[in-house]
């Protein structure tokens, strides 16, 4: 069961994201429908370490097998979907896989068509709409040592 709830009219969000980078190339994904990038990943289960959620979500939704090389990111993410308040809490990790998967061109992972992906060249981040925001600046210099960031944007 992943950690989320609504409170004070806030919906909480605990998620782990993953950065995997092939070629000067980023994977990301987007739902069905929606205009913006995010990077792949998926909630916390209660009792489960985030470092295990993304190792567990690249394997559900692609069938890649991960291993966890740092932790980048700490992000406090507060935006508006579709007219709901969101708090989210997310890890954001650097991955890497012995096997290349790059690919031109949007693909479906193995979940079927809600999720949209492509691997996006690291220099033209800008050009996307990617959220949160502040990962088209941040993935073109990676940092050394966790990063805690703070994104206040909304629709």
């Amino acid at each position: 069961m992943d950690v989320r709830f609504e409170a004070r009219e806030t919906r909480f969000n605990y998620r782990s994201a993953g950065i995997l980078i092939e070629e000067g190339h980023v994977l990301f994904h987007k739902q069905k429908g929606d205009a913006y990038w995010a990077l792949p990943g998926g909630g916390i289960e209660i009792g489960e370490k985030s470092e295990d959620t993304i190792i567990r979500e690249m394997k559900e939704e692609l069938g890649y097998e991960v291993e966890v090389i740092q932790s980048l990111w700490v992000a406090e993410n507060f935006f508006t979907y579709h007219q709901n308040d969101f708090h989210e809490l997310g890890f954001y990790y650097l991955l890497h896989t012995n096997e290349s998967h790059l690919q031109s061109g949007p693909f479906y992972g193995l979940e079927g068509e809600r999720l949209i992906y492509q691997w996006l060249p690291i220099e033209a981040l800008e050009d996307y709409h990617l959220q949160p925001s502040f990962l088209s600046k941040r993935l073109q210099d990676l940092p050394d040592q966790i990063e805690h960031v703070i994104v206040e944007m909304h629709e």
